[in-house]
């Protein structure tokens, strides 16, 4: 029987655009249910979508008054709970006299927590919660977005404050959901009834397709983090020994990178330093339906990581690794976390998550003599392993928990 769900979630931030949460309102109004989905104001919402979305619009100034303006709230959000108390408030009075069954809240850190629960409190209905992140599973203050000078001294405050403020929330839910098994085991400690549904690839379009290439070419999409995240380190260190030892290897390598512009600058630092730079290839983020293509096109796909420790990171399980698992490329993980994500690289022998000099090169070289021979390559994965992680699959799991409240 067809559901009204409220969706609640953070803004629509380039270059994915939130795709866990946009594939669930796709495949929910595909089956019937009425969606109507509330957002923070934020880039263009250039995607095709078939439900309603609501933007509020929390920062009105661009520019210096922008930054001011940026700053002001932010202190505000610090002592009152600011962003979440105006949200919170906008979203109840636009919904005022609606009825829905359940209401679902997506959320990166902390918004739009609040008023998801405030109004399924105040319309008496359930409150499912999916924490696609947690502020502890990275090192430092990594989540907290515009880490300016003037801000710094109270990152390690709001940090907390923003803890203790989703614990508070989440003992309440009547249940949860988050990405990775370290994820789980962490929440359940706050709430028992908290549920596993992994981050994955759309098997609609990331699809296998033999695309046969002029060059040997290793790509990187997406956003780029801190070392303490990703350590790309080994990866840098092998080409620069295969460059030096193998002349034809050089001619025939190149190395693509898409993300902004912050994370070219690191990257191209690191090519200087081992002498690589002419490898290397730039663009910025890319229209999300040209993904698949270019993962298609690729070599080997990178995966930066590091290993987990007691401080993090912890369970990072990226967007990309799915990507490039629906396509069925060569995975090259690098620095291996030796948990979560190694764990379903081998589950589903997507490819390597590296320790070592010795593996990335031995796998680099691998990969290369079957381009070498085929003008492409193909990753065998473990078909079974593999269809747990695609969306559709995500979207019954999702479903059937809502069920199970409603």
């Amino acid at each position: 029987m067809a559901k009204k769900k409220l969706i609640l979630c953070d803004a629509f931030t380039p270059p994915a655009y939130v795709p866990r949460v946009r594939f669930l309102c796709d495949y929910l109004a595909m089956q019937g249910d009425e969606i109507e989905l509330y957002t923070e104001q934020f880039a263009p919402i250039n995607f095709e979508h078939s439900y309603s979305i609501h933007e509020i619009r929390i920062y009105h100034f661009e520019g210096v008054l922008g930054k001011i303006e940026w700053v002001t709230k932010s202190l505000l959000s610090l002592l009152f709970d600011y962003k979440n108390r105006y949200f919170s408030k906008q979203v109840q009075r636009l919904t005022k006299n609606k009825h829905f069954d359940l209401v679902f809240c997506s959320s990166f850190h902390t918004f739009p927590l609040r008023a998801a629960y405030e109004i399924a409190q105040e319309k008496q209905i359930p409150l499912h919660i999916d924490l696609r992140d947690l502020a502890e599973q990275a090192p430092g203050n990594q989540y907290q977005k515009n880490n300016w000078t003037i801000l710094k001294p109270f990152l390690n405050s709001f940090k907390n404050i923003n803890i203790k403020r989703r614990n508070k929330i989440i003992r309440k839910a009547n249940s949860l959901t988050s990405v990775s098994p370290w994820h789980i085991n962490f929440l359940k400690t706050y709430n028992a009834n908290t549920h596993l549904i992994y981050n994955g690839f759309d098997a609609n379009n990331f699809t296998p397709n033999t695309i046969t290439s002029k060059k040997f070419i290793i790509s990187y999409t997406g956003k780029l983090y801190e070392q303490s995240m990703q350590n790309p380190k080994l990866f840098f260190e092998v080409l620069s020994k295969l460059t030096q030892e193998n002349e034809t290897f050089k001619t025939n390598c190149e190395i693509h990178f898409y993300t902004a512009t912050g994370g070219q600058e690191r990257i191209k630092s690191l090519a200087k330093k081992y002498n690589i730079s002419e490898l290397m290839r730039y663009q910025t983020y890319v229209d999300t339906k040209k993904v698949p293509t270019i993962l298609q096109q690729s070599s080997i796909v990178l995966v930066f990581s590091n290993k987990a420790t007691s401080k993090g990171p912890h369970g990072i399980m990226t967007t990309k690794f799915f990507e490039a698992l629906g396509v069925e490329k060569p995975v090259l993980c690098v620095r291996s976390d030796e948990d979560c994500l190694a764990n379903a690289i081998v589950k589903t022998n997507a490819g390597l998550a590296a320790k070592n000099v010795e593996e990335v090169e031995n796998f680099i070289m691998e990969k290369y003599a079957e381009w070498q021979q085929y003008g492409f390559t193909h990753q065998t994965v473990n078909q079974e392993a593999k269809k747990q992680f695609s969306r559709q699959e995500q979207a019954k799991q999702f479903e059937k928990l809502f069920d199970t409240i409603i």
